[in-house]
């Protein structure tokens, strides 16, 4: 399935398992703001098969512990500029304000992993 769009945000934290179904609630409600201020699409998965013996592994980068789930996000935006401009309002949103609580409930901010991208292949 190509996407569409050229500019993706990507998302990569630890989540205690325990939670997972707390914090799909929460990621569900992200997805609703991030695709309401200009993301095409918005995706949250959970790390199902991460046993690797050629490279480092997504539990090691995310530093996941025995007890926690690897979550790896992304949302894609038309371009940069469209992302740069979705990404001041989702900022300002104040339903991304009032969910602080409940994120910090769930995860620890300071463990996520967050960059922009420019996507290179889109098959």
């Amino acid at each position: 399935m190509k996407l569409t769009g050229t500019y993706l945000d990507g998302f990569l934290l630890p989540v205690p398992t325990a939670k997972l179904d707390d914090y799909r609630q929460l990621a569900s409600k992200a997805a609703a703001i991030w695709t309401e201020h200009g993301a095409l699409h918005y995706v949250e998965s959970a790390a199902d098969d991460l046993s690797t013996d050629f490279c480092r592994s997504f539990v090691a980068t995310a530093d996941a512990k025995d007890d926690e789930t690897v979550i790896f996000a992304f949302a894609i935006f038309a371009d940069k500029a469209t992302r740069d401009a979705a990404n001041a309002k989702i900022m300002a949103d104040e339903r991304l304000s009032s969910m602080c609580v409940e994120t910090a409930a769930i995860i620890d901010c300071k463990r996520m992993a967050f960059g922009g991208f420019k996507i290179i292949v889109n098959e």
